[in-house]
């Protein structure tokens, strides 16, 4: 509900018609939409009592799952870029980021995605799975998958181990490096007000991608030797369930525009309950 009130309300508003709130829009259409790959069979899981699902299921959440997530990081580099422009280049921002080059960077995250999704799963289904085909997880996911196989899985497992490998560190160094310059651009800001402004604006990011890499780093980065499908497991549940619910907020909550917004749709609605109200016949 967050995720799709935020969409509605940037909509909605005019003046979040900027790249900033195009990108956060997209975010929230990609939180909502990989949540929802998996969330609605949770929710039957938890209430059968035989919990089942077909090998054409598994491997169409899995590309789906993945591929929102992968567009979801490449999504946060995109958003870090915005703001580095913003910062570090604000004479220049409206035309270094024009519509255009955000629809590219956009389509380009969805595009990015689904070719990393469909690349790990086709590397999945030549696999023959045998033995109990019970997946130790409330989804599925690539490491729990790889536990079922009956062949050896390890020239697969280094290529899927590789292409999330690039992707996140290529992903977290560009944000690293945006971040160095819109730091070394907030401190040379002479007025107190300013720097406090850029700050802000760049706060509800960085919590969204500390937010998401921590514990999707510490489910996907374990050490071999130490690998637990548990520690996975909860730590799944965090950047799957628990992130997509807490960016509306996140982003609301700390946006001075975001409420702005949110109390002139709140104050609309309320005139407009309240002329329908003395519109309305009687008898």
């Amino acid at each position: 509900m967050g995720n799709l009130g935020l969409i509605t309300l940037i909509k909605m508003n005019h003046r979040l018609h900027t790249p900033m709130y195009f990108f956060l829009c997209n975010l929230s259409v990609v939180d909502l939409c990989y949540s929802s790959v998996f969330s609605p069979k949770l929710l039957i899981g938890l209430l059968a009592e035989k919990k089942t699902i077909s090998y054409p299921a598994c491997f169409a959440q899995h590309f789906f799952f993945l591929a929102f997530v992968t567009t979801e990081v490449l999504l946060l580099a995109a958003m870090a870029y915005d703001r580095y422009v913003a910062i570090c280049n604000p004479l220049l921002y409206a035309v270094s980021m024009p519509k255009r080059v955000c629809v590219q960077l956009v389509a380009g995250s969805y595009v990015g995605g689904i070719l990393n999704s469909l690349i790990q799963t086709c590397c999945l289904l030549p696999l023959p799975f045998c033995g109990p085909n019970v997946i130790n997880h409330y989804f599925c996911d690539t490491n729990p998958l790889l536990k079922l196989t009956c062949s050896d899985a390890r020239l697969s497992e280094l290529l899927l181990v590789t292409f999330n490998g690039t992707i996140s560190m290529s992903v977290l160094f560009i944000i690293v490096i945006s971040y160095v310059y819109i730091l070394l651009s907030i401190l040379r800001m002479r007025s107190a007000e300013g720097r406090r402004k850029a700050f802000s604006t760049c706060a509800s990011h960085l919590l969204t991608v500390t937010l998401f890499y921590v514990p999707a780093g510490l489910s996907h980065m374990q050490p071999a030797s130490k690998y637990s499908l548990e520690v996975e497991k909860i730590t799944a549940v965090f950047y799957t369930l628990i992130v997509p619910m807490l960016n509306p907020p996140i982003y609301s909550l700390r946006n001075k525009e975001v409420k702005d917004a949110l109390r002139k749709a709140a104050a609309n609605n309320i005139f407009l309950s309240c002329l329908l109200t003395k519109l309305t016949p009687i008898g």
